[in-house]
């Protein structure tokens, strides 16, 4: 998932309602002239992005830190008893404004950074961590919630009860018991980390444009269909045309386009520039960025008590410890690592049939030489089965049609709710009984502002105590068709739709008191089993079928076709287990380090070499999903120490979706026990606890995990 911006103010979580103080002439008049310090009157509070400009971030950005530090110095100077009401419940419904404009603007630096935008993050950022700066080290403040927490906690229940709780363990974890030195340090290091991922956020995406690969002619081409030649043309075009086709690098280490690429150096090509975009061999360079940030983390760690980062940083999710991570990690490697090296074996094998003997099969051969075996083995290529996936019927037949099934949704299209770029789809969400529920937006198309990747996030969480209902949106990277054509997408990206709306649900569903635990404010070994269990449902035949329609002739796929499709899902599964493995381990090695430890800049690419082969995974032809210089989710998102939650959230959803098969997997009395187990709490009960009541286990049973992927 990927949760666009992790937010670290504790305050903006709360909902996008906003009233203007009528006292304050200043604020009245920026309030006239600026969209965001008005209250929108589209459905739902949504953003009017058609009023909205560039120039209005900034000036409603400071405008909202204004607000909120005077929010705080009001619960600070009240003279009463500290009391959950004045205290707790006061700071929850702080910084209102700040969280509409921040949930805004964060959207668009991941999904439209304009340089306008790009200039404007540069400014705010570090205004903000001065902010956040203020309010977690704010002795006052946390002697008043420390006050209500040592006398009320006892006496509160559900969700006052949980609020008090993270509101506390947030103070305490940010450092608000440390001493006056060690606090200073503490501010010193939020502000330089901010910096440093502002810097990663605008290099790592100007690296990956500047990766592309220029083709002269369409001959180099071969293999590719008509419409990825035509995708081709275009991607050089909107990259400046300095050759009349392109091919563009997508975020992760192997490139889908692989597959079909005929021409052996085109793909060596591809490959190269995809694991060196920003390792230093060119323009770009994010080691520096990298190694500092791993050690201010480090740091940051040492200062609460613990001996690294990981440490610090796991104490609040499932898996707890260093320790329970890798004897889970290390579990899956011993049973994966044959698999792999006799996977590897066979394609190479095969590459042999036509190539010679004495050929040596290369990380840019595994995808193309896997497809002719893939072919061979059920005869169908990718390109047999990608016309029966248009995208519009992928996201109505299929996303939708499948939570109309389990949770009783239905969707409308509004074309009358302005987006922030053309390609944009919104749609209204109505529960069962045809009560209003939420906005989902979908952007679904790549362009060169936006990152990569795929990700879910809101512009409003939902929460009853603000009387807001959710505004959510799924971002995705596709290569858009030509105007008139329809776009057609692959089988994963078929499953990234599913995947993504997953989170999706788990906002939309969401029925919280408090907009700081709904939703998907949930640990981050948790937050993804949504997301990987809604896949599921793609493979479901009464779902495939009626999603997996001919873009021309509306037949739906024949039963062959399918069934070698569906049958080839696991087809050399062992290489996609095995470049998470290896991704997550790395993030784990970054973090586990003291900070006297970490390397330098110039020693960062020897490290990741080291520490795969130390744990058993450095295998040339199965690299990391994510090198060191391009792990966005690490160095940009809110996953350091984390990677390895998509591995145990993978168990989570096998586990969970062994009960939907069990019980009925389409039917409505099993969604709505989901739904009010797990999908509508978000942080408000113990995950384990939420865990158990849908599957009554007592805790995650790793073992169908590797039978799932058909290992």
């Amino acid at each position: 998932m990927n949760n666009n911006f992790k937010r670290t103010l504790l305050s903006a979580t709360l909902a996008s309602a906003v009233m203007l103080s009528s006292t304050d002439p200043a604020s009245a008049q920026t309030s006239a002239a600026n969209p965001l310090l008005q209250t929108s009157n589209l459905p739902y509070g949504a953003p009017d992005f058609s009023k909205i400009k560039y120039e209005h971030y900034l000036p409603a950005l400071k405008e909202g830190i204004r607000q909120q530090r005077a929010e705080i110095q009001r619960i600070v100077d009240n003279t009463e008893k500290p009391t959950f009401a004045n205290t707790i419940l006061a700071y929850e419904r702080s910084g209102v404004l700040l969280d509409k404009v921040t949930s805004i603007f964060y959207g668009l630096t991941s999904a439209d950074k304009t340089k306008e935008i790009a200039a404007t993050e540069k400014e705010i950022t570090p205004l903000l961590t001065d902010l956040e700066n203020e309010i977690l080290f704010n002795d006052k403040l946390f002697e008043r919630v420390k006050y209500v927490y040592d006398n009320e906690y006892k006496t509160l229940q559900g969700e006052d009860k949980k609020l008090l709780e993270e509101l506390y363990k947030n103070f305490v974890r940010s450092g608000a018991l440390l001493s006056p030195n060690d606090k200073a340090r503490m501010k010193e290091i939020n502000k330089r980390i901010a910096t440093l991922q502002q810097e990663w956020g605008n290099m790592l995406p100007d690296a990956t444009n500047n990766a592309v690969v220029w083709v002269d002619s369409k001959e180099e081409l071969s293999g590719l269909s008509d419409a990825d030649i035509a995708q081709c043309k275009e991607d050089a075009e909107s990259h400046g045309g300095k050759a009349p086709y392109c091919i563009v690098i997508v975020n992760t280490t192997q490139q889908a386009i692989l597959t079909n690429l005929d021409n052996r150096d085109l793909r060596r090509r591809v490959y190269e520039a995809s694991i060196h975009r920003a390792d230093g061999s060119g323009k770009f360079n994010t080691f520096p960025l990298v190694v500092e940030m791993a050690k201010l983390r480090a740091e940051k760690g040492e200062l609460m008590g613990y001996k690294n980062y990981a440490s610090y940083s796991l104490e609040r999710t499932m898996a707890k410890n260093t320790d329970n991570v890798y004897r889970f990690l290390k579990q899956l490697i011993a049973d994966y690592t044959p698999k792999a090296d006799a996977e590897t074996q066979a394609i190479e094998a095969c590459a042999r049939k036509t190539m010679g003997n004495d050929f040596e099969l290369q990380p840019y051969d595994r995808f193309y030489y896997s497809a002719k075996m893939k072919k061979e083995q059920f005869n169908f290529s990718d390109n047999d089965v990608k016309p029966y996936f248009n995208i519009d019927s992928v996201l109505v037949n299929g996303v939708f049609y499948a939570a109309h099934r389990v949770y009783g949704l239905s969707f409308k299209e509004r074309t009358d709710i302005p987006t922030y770029h053309k390609d944009m789809k919104v749609y209204e969400v109505f529960d069962g009984n045809g009560k209003p529920l939420a906005l989902f937006y979908c952007d679904y198309f790549r362009r060169p502002t936006k990152r990569g990747g795929a990700w879910m996030s809101s512009f409003a969480k939902q929460s009853r105590e603000r009387h807001q209902l959710p505004v959510i949106y799924n971002v995705c990277n596709y290569a858009k068709a030509p105007e008139g054509e329809p776009t057609l997408v692959t089988w994963d990206e078929v499953t990234t739709m599913f995947h993504e709306f997953g989170h999706a649900l788990h906002g939309i569903l969401s029925d919280c008191q408090y907009n700081s635990l709904s939703g998907t404010a949930v640990a981050r070994d948790f937050v993804e089993m949504p997301s990987q269990f809604n896949e599921s449902f793609a493979t479901i035949p009464e779902v495939f079928n009626h999603y997996a329609k001919h873009t021309q002739t509306g037949q739906p796929m024949p039963e062959e076709l399918k069934n070698k499709m569906l049958n080839s899902i696991n087809f050399h599964s062992a290489y996609a287990l095995g470049e998470n493995l290896a991704a997550t381990c790395l993030d784990m090695a970054w973090h586990v380090m003291a900070s006297k430890d970490i390397p330098t800049a110039d020693k960062a690419n020897a490290f990741e070499t080291q520490a795969l082969s130390a744990i058993g995974l450095l295998n040339r032809q199965i690299p990391p999903r994510y090198s060191t210089s391009y792990f966005n989710h690490v160095w940009g998102g809110g996953y350091a120490a984390g990677y390895y939650s998509y591995l145990w959230t993978e168990v989570l959803a096998v586990n969970i979706a062994a009960c939907f098969a069990e019980k009925g997997a389409l039917k409505p009395e099993v969604g709505q026990a989901f739904r009010d187990m797990i999908l509508s709490r978000g942080n408000t009960r113990d995950l384990m606890q939420s865990f158990s009541a849908f599957t009554g286990l007592k805790a995650p049973d790793a073992s169908g995990l590797l039978k799932a992927r058909g290992l």
